[in-house]
């Protein structure tokens, strides 16, 4: 199953955590389908501070976000005024009382997520993919992870047939479920089409199982 199922689900209560956090016995489907919208308004409005992971935390009558981003200045601005726009728009969205969290990846080079965006603005100024996926994967082992895997898949190149391609450097157990491995899906945008991007980091073993 390892290489069939998102391995951040596959890993829930074991070493990673939900990123929704709330409970809901009547307003379920309203929450969750607002929690996908939110999420996709603040992927595209700081889609340029290097986003990692976006946790949504309701209270009674209080929405708690907490961003982990690869740039955070971007996200606060001068004077912490990018932040205070940011509640009061997320405020006006909801129409509920708002908290917002800024976190910074501690080490962008070890984030999937990150390492996929980075690819993906390569991709979309030009650059070749095998380059971009090469530099992406050794700056990442240079940085201490175990193990890295970068597959793409669509017009390379913009060629007529789309295809996939992958590289990958060190292990990536898949099946081990207290390994610990970040995994995202990045998507890039060019002339010729979408281009998929995934990307596994393995970080080596964690055996202390999450607070649920």
């Amino acid at each position: 199953m390892g290489n069939k199922v998102n391995p951040n689900s596959l890993r829930l209560g074991i070493n990673q955590t939900w990123k929704s956090k709330w409970f809901a016995e009547k307003n379920y489907q309203k929450y969750l389908l607002e929690d996908l919208k939110l999420r996709d308004h603040l992927e595209k409005k700081l889609a340029a501070t290097g986003i990692d992971t976006i946790e949504i935390e309701r209270s009674a009558n209080m929405i708690h976000f907490v961003i982990t981003v690869a740039r955070p200045g971007l996200v606060i601005g001068k004077g912490g005024a990018g932040i205070e726009a940011l509640n009061d728009e997320l405020r006006l969205k909801t129409g509920a009382k708002v908290k917002v969290d800024i976190k910074e990846v501690d080490h962008p080079d070890l984030c999937a997520r990150v390492i996929g965006d980075s690819i993906a603005r390569q991709i979309e100024k030009r650059i070749n993919y095998r380059r971009a996926m090469k530099q992406a994967i050794d700056k990442s082992m240079q940085a201490g992870a175990k193990g890295v895997k970068v597959r793409l898949s669509g017009r390379l190149n913009g060629a007529e047939i789309a295809r996939s391609e992958w590289a990958r450097e060190g292990a990536i157990p898949l099946h081990t479920l207290r390994s610990d491995i970040n995994f995202a899906r990045v998507a890039s945008h060019t002339t010729y089409g979408c281009i998929g991007i995934k990307v596994w980091v393995y970080k080596g073993q964690k055996t202390n199982s999450v607070q649920l």
